[in-house]
């Protein structure tokens, strides 16, 4: 797949809900939903391809644990791996302002951030498992950087694409990207029509039944990733 039609799948994937994803996924019996990260404001969306960072307990003395950001390319989900650890953080207010002027997508967090306020004034999107204030200085550091990782028990590698919304995130294989967004368009347009079609006076058990809406994401055969 080259770049440029890498490129007009982050925006296919922009226009669908997390929702819909994760029912595609469902269908394809691909493991893609991000158990329990959410977005710190509901508003928060973002759709872009992963730049991973994988945390560890820090050593003696202990590494950094933000110096990457730099070499994040604009339009990028930032993707930290701090194996779910919620008495740490690895993301704060000045990696938020940075990350916000050149243009990153969002950043996605296996663990926690701090400093909500500015991710919030600034409508740069954080996806994380909570918030609390304590530093991860001095109590992990980056082990690697552009590896797979593991965000919410699904495995997430560089240049994976990952969509985020109210709802939480999805990360896509990219190897499957391209099934993956056209099941989901599929499923998007069954249920767009079953709402044109109750929005006209049909029953909506009837345009479910006519739209097969409870096999939107039922698995079918041959069509397994």
């Amino acid at each position: 797949m080259s770049e440029i039609e890498q490129d007009k799948n982050v925006a296919r994937a922009a226009k669908l809900e997390t929702a819909t994803l994760s029912d595609a996924l469902d269908r394809l019996g691909l493991n893609g939903q991000c158990y329990k990260i959410k977005p710190r404001d509901a508003s928060f969306r973002m759709a872009g391809r992963a730049f991973t960072i994988l945390y560890g307990p820090a050593a003696s003395p202990a590494g950094t644990v933000g110096d990457f950001i730099d070499d994040v390319p604009p339009g990028s989900v930032i993707v930290l791996d701090n194996g779910g650890r919620e008495d740490a953080t690895v993301w704060g207010d000045i990696l938020t302002e940075i990350a916000h002027r050149r243009g990153i997508a969002g950043t996605v967090i296996d663990g926690i951030n701090r400093d909500v306020h500015l991710c919030l004034s600034l409508g740069y999107p954080v996806f994380s498992k909570d918030n609390w204030m304590r530093t991860g200085k001095d109590r992990v550091q980056v082990e690697a950087t552009n590896v797979p990782v593991n965000i919410g028990n699904v495995r997430v590698a560089p240049g994976d694409l990952l969509r985020g919304d109210a709802d939480g995130v999805i990360s896509i294989p990219k190897e499957h990207e391209e099934r993956v967004l056209a099941a989901a368009e599929e499923i998007d347009a069954a249920e767009n029509a079953i709402r044109r079609s109750v929005a006209t006076g049909m029953r909506l058990d009837e345009a479910r039944k006519q739209f097969k809406y409870h096999q939107l994401q039922t698995r079918r055969t041959g069509e397994e990733a």
